[in-house]
């Protein structure tokens, strides 16, 4: 199945026409609204470098994965 998706909005410029695999190989600053401070606190944190990072790591995706099932209810 095909999927499209308008990311321009969500990413800044510098990202926008990347592929889907370089934008979650990309600093998590290429997210709109991530700051490089932003980043730096997250890397402090958790590890977490990179979009990929920021989408694997266990504990967003519990908290994402609790917000779902509240969404549910």
């Amino acid at each position: 199945m095909a999927v499209s998706a308008d990311l321009a909005k969500q990413l800044d410029k510098a990202y926008e026409d990347l592929t889907v695999g370089e934008v979650l190989d990309a600093p998590v600053a290429a997210l709109s609204g991530v700051s490089e401070a932003d980043a730096d606190k997250l890397a402090a944190a958790f590890g977490i470098k990179t979009v990929r990072d920021l989408g694997a790591n266990k504990y967003f995706r519990l908290a994402a994965a609790l917000v779902d099932l509240d969404a549910r209810t």
